[in-house]
């Protein structure tokens, strides 16, 4: 199981709720281990998990019957379904031999309810919490449901619990670590695999084409490629064009992919041919900006505070006007999971975080700069989940 059940439990009986309820596709997927395919690519809610206060054996997940399969195929580790919709299939006329077409067939026997909140409501009532106090993932709610809910129970007492998952899910357990240190290596693979054919003319979808054929063979599913060349790196979200590579040009990766749900976010910058000495000075300081964060986080040390060490160590080390909105975030199921380290955040470092750390530059019309890696806090120190350090990157010639 890759959820954090103990960091849940303890969440949610701090908050004093009887049940949660998970409707956002990352927060789905995190509690129940099931990836429903259409609630990732029409984002809406499609799915809930019901989790009640005594763990997983009460837990079950409320999906469509169209998904169905997926579950078979899947083996999630919450085994109760309850399925709303009708989905047409072929009768069959003989007993299927494989164990995925059977505990299909096995849950497409499982009552039909009308939609997802009546699924819900029959969930909840089934499950004696139609008093209770129910945390619910308000932001996976469409407009409308809530007030279906609150109407059709209305003793029980809502409360907002966005929030709360989010904070139990910014702590990883050694298996969600694996494999985000498997999608971080994945893209620094495919970012060699670019460079290799950065000659003079290549364009920014030629990298880009060979970085996420890369991350394909490498068993991941490619989802950012931001890379520009010379002026264009400078774009903060610049998506690859037929813009050619010439001398002088540097080059801006912004990239990762998924490897197993969970997501990578890697920077890294690159010269081709002579550049100003000017850009080597500054890739210096904000690679310094990255190593002062490995060197001093720790479990227990404000966000707030590693931002503010981090644009200090790169003013210091040469871009004394340099300024950031942040300078990281937690990295996992989503690529912008809990902490973010910004001057406004209230959260706290913890052991078990996954980290990234990113000291990224833009000068408009000249050359956008960046170094981005992934660390995972220790409860002394932090052990990168990276193979290479940040350093600038040279094409060949």
């Amino acid at each position: 199981m890759l959820l954090n059940e103990e960091r849940l439990t303890d969440r949610i009986a701090k908050a004093r709720l009887d049940a949660i309820v998970a409707a956002t596709p990352e927060n789905v997927t995190y509690v129940s281990g099931f990836w429903a395919l259409p609630q990732w690519i029409r984002r809406g809610p499609q799915v809930f998990v019901l989790w009640p206060k005594e763990g997983v054996d009460s837990a079950e997940i409320i999906t469509s019957t169209s998904t169905l399969d997926l579950i078979a195929d899947q083996s999630p580790w919450i085994t109760r379904v309850r399925r709303f919709g009708a989905f047409h299939l072929e009768p069959i006329h003989r007993e299927p031999r494989d164990q995925v077409t059977r505990r299909h067939l096995e849950l497409r026997s499982c009552p039909e309810h009308e939609d997802a909140v009546e699924a819900l409501i029959s969930a909840i009532r089934e499950a004696r919490l139609d008093r209770g106090r129910i945390g619910f993932d308000e932001a996976g709610f469409a407009t409308g449901q809530v007030g279906r809910l609150t109407a059709q129970l209305p003793r029980v007492q809502w409360v907002q619990a966005s929030s709360l998952l989010r904070e139990v899910r910014a702590v990883k357990t050694a298996g969600e670590v694996d494999r985000l240190r498997r999608a971080a290596q994945i893209a620094e693979t495919s970012i060699a695999a670019a460079m290799a054919v950065a000659r003079d003319g290549a364009s920014e979808q030629d990298l880009a084409r060979v970085l996420h054929t890369q991350t394909i063979e490498e068993g991941g599913e490619p989802v950012l490629g931001c890379i520009g060349f010379g002026e264009r790196s400078a774009l903060m979200n610049v998506q690859p064009s037929g813009r050619r590579l010439r001398p002088g040009d540097v080059i801006r990766f912004d990239v990762g992919g998924r490897f197993r749900h969970y997501r990578a976010d890697v920077a890294r910058t690159a010269v081709f041919g002579p550049v100003p000495h000017e850009v080597i000075r500054y890739c210096r300081a904000l690679l310094t900006g990255i190593e002062h964060a490995c060197t001093m986080i720790r479990p227990g040390m404000p966000a707030r505070q590693v931002y503010q060490e981090v644009v200090g160590a790169v003013r210091q080390a040469g871009i004394p006007q340099y300024r950031r909105n942040h300078v990281g975030h937690g990295i996992g199921l989503d690529g912008y999971d809990a902490p973010v380290l910004s001057p406004e955040s209230t959260e706290e470092i913890e052991a078990g975080m996954v980290l990234c750390i990113e000291t990224p530059f833009y000068a408009p019309g000249r050359w956008g700069l960046q170094v981005e890696d992934t660390i995972l806090v220790l409860e002394r120190g932090v052990e990168r989940l990276m193979t290479t350090d940040g350093r600038l990157l040279e094409a060949m010639t």
